[in-house]
């Protein structure tokens, strides 16, 4: 099965050149270490910078560049700064093509929960409802049960939702799914991995590739 760097670098694999992409907060943080050379792409952040580097080493780390999850990173030399409120301009004004966020669940309907679970203290509701509203295509990155052994893809989402029929694609530790109005296709079974496995850990109804 893919760990957190195979399914981070499944999904810089659908980040096409010229492309606006917002990383939330988790797993999707680090997609910025797995974009090609040759891929030229903008990495926005909610709290106010457009034009993210990686991860800092030990011996670059500036406190003062942090992303939405703060997290250190790097600026790089087209990077620019404003205000959060110009951030989430850019946000819901569909400036952003493509928005890869973390999901404590998934519907087979697209539904994405992703802000909260009841009963548990949370520091905000954080911005990830306008980015499923705003962005032109979300990807979530997941595992693919909770530590119950219980499915995140399921028929109906249990949680708070943050958006309704949102999700264009999902990648999980066995692999990466389209979600249509038939259900949710395999794209791609993640080594080790078999339509068996994936099956018997979605509640979803799965469609074969």
């Amino acid at each position: 099965m893919w760990d957190r760097n195979e399914m981070a670098a499944r999904a810089a694999k659908e980040i096409k050149n010229g492309m606006y992409v917002n990383l939330g907060i988790g797993i999707p943080t680090l997609v910025s270490n797995f974009i090609p050379n040759n891929i030229d792409i903008t990495l926005q952040s909610e709290n106010g910078m457009l034009g993210m580097g990686p991860f800092p080493t030990k011996q670059n780390v500036d406190p003062d560049l942090i992303n939405a999850g703060k997290q250190t990173i790097t600026e790089l030399k087209k990077t620019s700064y404003f205000s959060s409120a110009d951030s989430f301009a850019m946000i819901r004004g569909g400036h952003i093509d493509m928005a890869i966020l973390g999901a404590m669940e998934v519907s087979e309907k697209g539904d994405l929960a992703n802000w909260m679970i009841p009963g548990k203290l949370i520091k905000g509701m954080g911005g990830a409802m306008d980015l499923v509203s705003g962005v032109k295509r979300v990807i979530v990155i997941m595992d693919h049960t909770n530590k119950k052994g219980e499915s995140k893809f399921l028929k109906e989402c249990s949680l708070p939702l943050t958006g309704k029929s949102v999700v264009n694609s999902v990648i999980t530790n066995l692999g990466m799914f389209e979600i249509n109005k038939e259900g949710v296709r395999i794209l791609e079974i993640a080594e080790g991995s078999t339509v068996d496995d994936i099956k018997k850990s979605t509640e979803a109804h799965i469609i074969n590739l």
